[in-house]
């Protein structure tokens, strides 16, 4: 069974804390990581591209001149595709990339996320966040303490402080448990849980 250090925000270790094998003891494997970051951001793609058919493009209401006579190629509409400023022929239109994926494939990957940051060693747990002011400069204070650049905060619960000091700095993001997902995990350097969150994860993992 794994064990993790329990610090304080002044980087002085407070406790120990068993972690359960089948969520942070799994076998990290690449390509089921892979599909599954690949799923997330095509269901993230927004999909808004859009050009005009040539019903759409203004204009092209009467017939450019008349069908015979004229020695040239009989035409209906100066908006035709094949017209300079005429419509587009199968051009993008607004779609959703999103697709499906098995749920034990997503709760596996996100296993092995879990366990490859405490593999790496750049998972850290606090016992918690105590000050209540947001400020940005104590915030960073707690990052240059333990020596965090891009980090991910995974709180219990929504710690207006917290998220205030955060906001503010660049490759830091705060997030609840039950956003947690590969994508995010991976995308960061470290990932720091504050200890009432490791339950909260735990019973995610349960249902």
């Amino acid at each position: 069974m794994p064990t993790v250090d329990i610090y304080n925000i002044q980087k002085e270790k407070v406790g120990e804390l068993d972690l359960k094998e089948d969520i942070f003891g799994v076998a990290v494997r690449g390509e089921v990581l892979h599909e599954v970051v690949t799923w997330q951001r095509a269901c993230r793609r927004s999909g808004c591209a859009c050009t005009k058919t040539r019903g759409e493009v203004r204009g092209g209401g009467r017939k450019p001149w008349r069908q015979k006579g004229t020695g040239r190629a009989r035409a209906g509409s100066n908006r035709s595709p094949v017209w300079k400023g005429g419509g587009t022929t199968f051009g993008p239109r607004p779609r959703s990339y999103a697709y499906t994926l098995p749920k034990k494939v997503r709760s596996l990957a996100l296993r092995m996320a879990l366990s490859s940051k405490l593999e790496s060693g750049q998972l850290v747990v606090l016992e918690g966040y105590p000050l209540e002011a947001p400020k940005t400069k104590d915030f960073m204070a707690v990052l240059k303490t333990f020596e965090l650049n891009k980090a991910l905060f995974i709180t219990p619960e929504e710690n207006r402080a917290l998220e205030l000091s955060a906001r503010n700095v660049p490759g830091v993001q705060v997030m609840l448990p039950v956003g947690l997902n590969v994508y995010d995990i991976l995308k960061y350097d470290h990932l720091v849980l504050f200890t009432p969150a490791l339950a909260a994860i735990e019973a995610r993992f349960a249902k």
